[in-house]
């Protein structure tokens, strides 16, 4: 079906009875040119994009669970291309110019809402900072501005602006940033897939693989062994464990990010506001809660539920930022598994075994990169040769030295 006005109105007049299933539920076959693990944002949007791009339809998606039921539907949306690192800059600024057209490719409301993202600067040093990453946006064709005090003013004067440890100084806003609906997005992904051929196989564990001379053979799973040419794994922060199965060891820890919602307030936040001085950012979703994060866990962990310490760490950002959050009840938690890597950046490369292949170490940035991690995964294991946006995220790069460390804090996952 394809969606429109016209639809909309002929269901609603009719009691919403001709909607029909977003995609089939089949049994899977013995045996797929190419099969994904992981039915998140990344797995769903690699096989789309292995479908419609390169023409190849015998493909199947595995997930142990349901359809976007990890990290996809538990992060805080926000899309932004504002990086500063070669590697992570044409990356993210490719991925900014997908996620632009999606809806109209997929013909699916994915939400996607250009409100802005700002950074703010807390002091001359990182207003500085602010500068060069916005040149460096600027350099690749996206969009920056540099802001001063009484400009932030403006935009946001529910700031406390005048902390005593904390003063604004300035902020980086990038207009074409924001937010997109996380659930919208893989299920975005999953029709258009399966429009193509493509089995979404749920409730599918991945038990191991079958490995015979140093290449890939295929799966063992719940539902029984599924042959493959190549195997793809994009599986969030379960990363290291499915690799493992192979007899991989990656560079790459999980840990628990959990982020947080209050309780529906009247239109305040127009866009995504990101504190300096903590890892703290919150929007408004469309619903009217306030949505925010902040930093991992410092423990590693495969829980999908955080701690209190975490929480009261993120409260405290808050009411440093904007007092006026104190007002509002926090309604609800939830938490992510970040794999996160030595670096802080992604991983997409082929592995050492012969047919099987790599998407991971995502850390913070794996829902802003869903359609360019999905394309450039896709053409790797289509082509066997990296995208042009994509050409850095080796696996060896953490052997050679040629680190893309975004935030300058070193060979500490816990600390990007």
């Amino acid at each position: 079906m394809h969606y429109s006005v016209l639809q909309i109105l002929k269901n609603g007049l009719t009691g919403n009875k001709g909607w029909k299933p977003v995609w089939r539920n089949p049994e899977p076959k013995k045996s797929y040119d190419v099969v994904i693990i992981g039915g998140g944002g990344h797995g769903l949007s690699t096989a789309y994009y292995l479908a419609k791009t390169h023409g190849i339809r015998n493909i199947a998606v595995l997930e142990k669970g349901y359809l976007g039921g990890g990290n996809v539907g538990r992060n805080t949306t926000i899309v932004r291309a504002n990086y500063l690192q070669d590697g992570n800059l044409e990356f993210y600024s490719h991925s900014l110019k997908l996620w632009e057209n999606l809806e109209q490719e997929l013909n699916y409301n994915v939400m996607l809402s250009q409100r802005g993202c700002l950074m703010l600067a807390h002091n001359d040093g990182q207003y500085d900072a602010m500068a060069w990453r916005g040149n460096s946006n600027l350099a690749t064709g996206d969009d920056a501005v540099l802001m001063g005090r009484e400009d932030v003013r403006k935009l946001v004067p529910f700031l406390n602006f005048d902390d005593a440890r904390f003063p604004i100084r300035g902020g980086l806003l990038q207009r074409t940033g924001g937010t997109a609906r996380h659930d919208a997005v893989a299920w975005g992904y999953a029709r258009g897939a399966d429009m193509r051929g493509v089995d979404l196989i749920q409730n599918c564990e991945v038990k191991g693989f079958r490995i015979e001379g140093g290449k890939i053979k295929g799966v063992e799973t719940s539902r029984g062994y599924i042959g493959a040419g190549k195997v793809g794994m994009s599986v969030a922060g379960r990363t290291s464990q499915v690799a493992e199965m192979a007899g991989l060891r990656l560079p790459i820890e999980s840990h628990v990010l959990q982020a947080f919602v209050t309780e529906a307030v009247k239109p305040v936040i127009d866009n995504v506001i990101s504190f300096g001085m903590g890892h703290f950012y919150i929007s408004q979703s469309d619903k009217g809660g306030l949505v925010f994060g902040g930093d991992i866990d410092g423990y590693n962990s495969y829980s999908q539920r955080g701690n209190l310490p975490m929480v009261e760490h993120v409260a405290e950002a808050a009411m440093t930022l904007m007092p006026m959050v104190g007002k509002s009840r926090m309604l609800r938690s939830w938490g992510g598994i970040m794999d996160m890597s030595m670096d802080g950046s992604p991983i997409i490369d082929k592995t050492p075994v012969a047919g099987l292949y790599l998407n991971g170490g995502w850390c913070y940035g794996g829902f802003k990169a869903t359609p360019a991690a999905g394309a450039a995964f896709a053409h790797l294991m289509a082509t066997g040769k990296k995208a042009d946006w994509a050409t850095k995220y080796n696996l060896n790069r953490f052997e050679t030295g040629h680190v893309i460390d975004d935030e300058g804090t070193g060979a500490r996952p816990n600390l990007h």
